[in-house]
């Protein structure tokens, strides 16, 4: 009685305490967007490298600001909004502009055009993910996530400064369809696996840990190669998820045909249906 008589004294300290819990996810996401504008910065003024690890840290952000609002129960229609906007400028802009002063500038307008069309399908998909939200398989992701494609170029440039090479023209050569390649991605139908619904309090299985505990002391050992390998891993995972996915489709259209319903009885039996003399029996239709 006297909690709750204290309670209704001092209405304003429960929501006090919301709008400050409120705040964590916005902090995150708001250092997710500064990353991303230093990394544009960090691009124009020539510092690559510096530019790519700001990515990563707005990639970070960007999985933290999520959970902290769903563990906090602060999710809100404000806070899906003000992370689409974070996302377009550190998961759009700023590796559009890495990859133009990187490895595009040599083609010049083509060079802008490219990096700017990224830009363009990186905000078409935001703009389809945020009307889909509701609807969508919370196992997979509809197109290359903007996060995944950004990871991709910073994990490029990283491994690019890690062998230490020196290669304009072929560099501008390689990036140029690979630029072109993610932003397809991103706008495509392809399937990419979905990492919301893993849940970290549950038992995991030895080989996962295993694999976490490789994965961690490759990052520490050689955090450069590390990224290029993981984001390039994580791209090309969706199209072998779509090819095996087709080859599923067509084991099982072949394979297991859909059986038609017969007519039950009354009684529980199952009559033969009467044909007239002399006809053949109606064909079975496999449907999809």
């Amino acid at each position: 009685m006297e909690l709750h008589s204290a309670r209704e004294q001092n209405p304003s300290s429960d929501s006090r305490l919301r709008r400050g819990v409120f705040l964590l996810p916005a902090t995150i996401t708001s250092i997710g967007l500064l990353s991303g504008f230093y990394s544009i910065v960090s691009a124009v003024s020539g510092h690559f490298e510096v530019a790519a690890v700001l990515i990563g840290l707005a990639f970070v952000c960007d999985g933290l600001d999520g959970r902290v609002a769903r563990a906090s129960r602060t999710s809100s229609h404000f806070g899906v909004e003000y992370d689409s906007l974070s996302d377009l400028v550190a998961f759009g802009v700023a590796p559009a502009m890495l990859m133009y002063s990187w490895a595009l500038k040599p083609i010049g307008s083509t060079g802008i055009a490219i990096s700017g069309l990224f830009v363009i399908c990186a905000a078409l998909r935001l703009a389809r993910f945020n009307v889909q939200t509701a609807t969508a398989d919370k196992h997979r992701f509809t197109g290359l996530p903007v996060p995944g494609a950004a990871a991709m170029i910073a994990g490029m440039a990283l491994a690019y400064s890690y062998f230490e090479l020196d290669s304009p023209r072929t560099l501008c050569a390689f990036m140029a369809p690979i630029t072109l390649a993610l932003a397809g991605l991103m706008i495509s139908r392809v399937p990419y696996p979905s990492f919301k619904t893993l849940k970290l309090d549950k038992r995991a299985q030895v080989e996962l840990v295993i694999a976490m505990v490789v994965f961690a002391a490759m990052l520490f050992a050689m955090p450069q190669l590390t990224a290029f390998l993981i984001s390039t891993a994580y791209v090309l995972s969706g199209p072998i998820l779509l090819v095996r996915g087709e080859q599923m489709r067509a084991k099982v259209s072949v394979l297991r045909p859909v059986a038609v319903e017969k007519p039950h009885a009354a009684n529980g039996a199952s009559p033969r249906p009467a044909r007239p003399t002399g006809s053949l029996p109606a064909p079975t239709v496999d449907h999809e």
